[in-house]
C-alpha cells in the first residue's frame, strides 16, 4: 500500500475517534501539534525514526509523556501507530485528517490570485461569493501576483475560475487575430 492510502485509511480511523469524543477540531489540533512537535524537533524525529529503540519502549516514553495531557485513546492511536512502525507517517495523517473533516463540515479551501493585496472587507465579500457559487463553506487562501494585472483566479480542487484582467486579454487577443485572417 502506498503511504497516501495508508496515512488517509489512519486518519479515517481518527476521525471516528474524535467523532465519539465528540471533538474534530480539538483531535486535529492534537494531531497537529505532534506533527509539528516531529518537524520542529530533530531529537523527537530521531527517536521515532530509531530502531534502536523498542515499539515497547516507544510507547512507554509516549505514555509517560502524554498521558494526562491528551484523551486516553488519542494516546493509544499514537502507540498504535508505532506498533505499527507508521509513526512517521503522523504529518500525512495529520494532513489527511484536515481533509477528511473539511469533507464532513462541507468545507472546501481555494487559491484565490489577485492582482493586488485587497482589504478584510473584499476578502469577506469573496468568500461569501464562492461559498455561494460552490454551495460549501469555502475557505478563500489568497495570493498576490501583479502578473494577472487584475481581476481574480480561483482554484478549488481540480476547477479553476480564471476572471484575470491577462486571460480576457489573451481572449480578446484571439478574437482579433481569428477574425483579422
Amino acid at each position: 500500500m502506498r503511504e497516501p492510502t495508508i496515512a488517509r485509511n489512519y486518519a479515517e480511523t481518527l476521525l471516528e475517534l474524535a467523532r465519539d469524543a465528540g471533538d474534530l477540531g480539538g483531535w486535529g489540533d492534537m494531531l497537529d501539534n505532534v506533527a509539528n512537535a516531529m518537524d520542529s524537533d530533530r531529537r523527537l524525529r530521531i527517536f521515532l525514526e530509531s530502531p534502536r529503540v523498542s515499539a515497547e519502549q516507544k510507547n512507554e516514553i509516549i505514555q509517560k509523556a502524554y498521558a494526562g495531557q491528551l484523551p486516553r485513546n488519542f494516546v493509544r492511536f499514537l502507540q498504535a501507530l508505532v506498533r505499527h512502525r507508521r509513526q512517521m507517517l503522523i504529518p500525512a495523517i495529520a494532513h489527511q485528517y484536515r481533509d477528511l473533516v473539511d469533507e464532513v463540515e462541507g468545507r472546501v479551501h481555494a487559491s484565490v490570485t489577485v492582482a493586488r493585496d485587497q482589504a478584510d472587507a473584499d476578502r469577506k465579500v469573496v468568500a461569501k461569493q464562492l461559498s455561494r457559487a460552490f454551495g460549501k463553506d469555502v475557505v478563500p487562501h489568497f495570493v498576490v501576483n501583479p502578473a494577472i494585472l487584475g481581476g481574480v483566479v480561483v482554484r478549488v480542487g481540480d476547477t479553476v475560475l480564471d476572471g484575470s484582467v491577462r486571460k480576457r486579454l489573451a481572449i480578446l487577443r484571439n478574437r482579433m487575430l481569428g477574425t483579422a485572417r
